[in-house]
């Protein structure tokens, strides 16, 4: 069973007509232009941004790490209170988590020795972390990440997909992945959607990576090449 379903989805005037099937333990990566919905396509799985047609059907478990934002040096919260808040979100019966379901989550995620840090003093790298041990710790059925490697060095970014790639194939948690370059994923990539401003495809990278096909989607000439194994688009 499909753990994501859009059915004639549409948010007007960015895309319509959106069939679409994410399967457990698939990872998904959803390119194009800035300005075409990318993010507004994970607004419709959050709930915070409503279609304008068809339907959208999402597990209960959802995690998301969101673009990479700074937080205010200032902040007067500590790590393991942040991602406290996000495992007991929702959960009335046990609203403060164990000290050990905390530390196992950072565990996971390579930020143990963080948890009694502020927030506000961590590097974009660390808060990143945090931000993937928020998203993990309920267990999701689904992650949608939104630009989640903005900002961050090629050692870290390599950590942060491994991650996600390790997660989607041991619990079998289906990965939504937004991004404007496809070569950081392009290894643990099953399927693409790119949108474009004139229409939308999905399929395999070869599928969809092609010069002829993302040359419809502009409306455009659009050249695809292969250059030291990674895709350039000119």
């Amino acid at each position: 069973m499909s753990v994501l379903t859009f059915t004639g989805a549409a948010v007007e005037p960015l895309w319509s007509h959106l069939d679409l099937a994410v399967e457990p333990g698939e990872f998904l990566t959803v390119l194009g232009p800035n300005g075409v919905g990318k993010s507004t396509l994970l607004g419709t799985v959050l709930g915070t941004r409503k279609l304008t047609a068809g339907r959208v059907d999402t597990p209960e478990r959802i995690g998301y790490i969101p673009q990479q934002q700074m937080a205010d040096p200032d902040l007067p919260v500590r790590v393991r209170d942040l991602v406290g808040l996000s495992i007991g979100h929702g959960t009335w019966r046990n609203p403060r988590p164990s000290r050990f379901v905390v530390n196992d989550a950072l565990a996971r995620v390579g930020a143990a020795g963080l948890a009694d840090r502020r927030v506000g003093t961590l590097s974009g790298g660390q808060q990143q972390l945090v931000r993937q041990a928020q998203a993990l710790a309920g267990d999701p059925e689904l992650l949608l990440c939104d630009e989640p490697l903005l900002s961050l060095d090629l050692r870290t970014q390599r950590a942060a997909v491994d991650l996600l790639d390790r997660r989607r194939r041991e619990h079998d948690t289906a990965v939504v992945f937004v991004t404007h370059s496809i070569n950081p994923v392009l290894d643990v990539t099953d399927r693409i959607l790119y949108l474009g401003p004139n229409d939308h495809i999905t399929g395999t990278v070869g599928e969809v990576m092609r010069s002829d096909v993302l040359s419809a989607l502009y409306g455009t000439r659009v050249e695809v090449a292969e250059v030291n194994g990674k895709l350039v688009v000119v």
